[in-house]
């Protein structure tokens, strides 16, 4: 039993502080994904959502401390009632995500690795498995240092996680796993090769025959049936290809400009995925960043998606004149955790990308 105990000790402790670090790593990130959870749609708790932030913090924050915690054999009692019931209540979460199919992505692991609800669940129960066994040998959970180094690093790990919770919330992701990163085209990546796996539809035809309804399924094609039709229902059975851009674009209001601007040199785009939320700190420096950029010889332009009343009020309140266009709210929020947030574009490969707060490190 000793063993057993010591080796979920090891999985479960190590899990705990990589599925953590990954998701404090971009808690803005975790903090969308709490409010997906949160909506009409899921949970049906739309009062959190303005907390989603500040739940996502604590919950990676003591998911990291709790994986250190039991590495280290730090309070071993707490620790493991702790583990227990964060995950009997994430099983649940991601069993009723999975069931009532509500979510596609768990948010587990951040953009590292995407997991739909049901692998999720599957990797739940595997916890929930080896918490149990360290439920019941407790006993056997043993410091692993003296009391004094013990508590020192249990409090260094507290510290540090806080620590670099809020670095990345007033920079940006140390590491960036989307598909825009430095480096990353942005016009390459919403291309779909012609070769990509299509996806598999199943259609369920219903019709009314001889007086009784009866479904014909098929997989596209019209059914040669004698009878009314009544209406028919699809089921995608397998995704295709999903290329690592979607609902990216440049957009005035009546036409699309995204190849235009994503085939430009030296473009510095300023995004805001709701200029009604613009960080006013942020904000104050579009003046100095708009004349630099322009001076440079630099192309400026903004990304939104708020209406033009908003565009017209922030660019009259801090005296900028560069024009805004509109995109997917939820593809800026993918772009660059930040409001405002800034990106370098040269022919849409991804220069240069920061939050408002590090402006002045643009290189131009």
């Amino acid at each position: 039993m000793k063993v057993l105990v010591n080796i979920s000790r090891l999985l479960v402790g190590a899990l705990f502080i990589f599925s953590g670090f990954i998701k404090l790593n971009d808690p803005l990130g975790f903090s969308y994904k709490l409010q997906e959870y949160f909506s009409a749609d899921v949970l049906n708790i739309p009062f959190l959502e303005p907390y989603a932030l500040m739940i996502s913090v604590l919950v990676v924050v003591f998911e990291v401390v709790l994986g250190v915690f039991l590495l280290i054999g730090y309070k071993p009692k707490f620790t493991v009632w702790s583990l227990l019931g964060m995950i009997v209540f994430f099983t649940f979460l991601t069993f009723y995500a999975a069931y009532f199919e509500k979510v596609k992505d768990c948010g587990c692991f951040g953009d590292f690795l995407k997991l739909d609800p049901w692998e999720s669940f599957g990797k739940d129960v595997v916890l929930l498995v080896l918490i149990v066994i360290l439920f019941i040998g407790v006993k056997d959970i043993k410091p692993v240092f003296g009391k004094l180094p013990t508590t020192v690093l249990a409090l260094l790990g507290f510290v540090l996680s806080l620590w670099f919770g809020y670095h990345v919330l007033m920079h940006l992701p140390t590491i960036d796993f989307r598909a825009y990163k430095i480096g990353n085209n942005i016009q390459e990546g919403m291309s779909i090769p012609e070769d990509a796996p299509k996806p598999i539809v199943e259609y369920y035809w219903k019709f009314k025959s001889k007086g009784e309804e009866k479904v014909i399924t098929t997989n596209g094609a019209y059914p040669e049936v004698e009878g009314d039709f009544i209406s028919v229902d699809t089921k995608v059975i397998q995704e295709g290809y999903q290329p690592p851009v979607v609902d990216f674009s440049i957009e005035s209001e009546d036409e699309n400009l995204t190849a235009q601007f994503l085939a430009e040199d030296d473009l510095i785009v300023v995004i805001s995925y709701g200029l009604e939320k613009i960080e006013q700190g942020g904000a104050l420096k579009l003046k100095a960043l708009q004349d630099e950029a322009t001076k440079k010889g630099y192309k400026i332009i903004g990304l939104t998606a708020s209406g033009q009343d908003a565009k017209q009020r922030i660019n009259e309140a801090y005296n900028i004149s560069f024009d805004w266009y509109l995109c997917d709210e939820k593809a800026l929020k993918t772009v660059v955790r930040s409001n405002p947030g800034v990106l370098e574009l040269d022919s849409g490969t991804v220069k240069q990308k920061v939050h408002w707060n590090d402006i002045d490190d643009l290189k131009f």
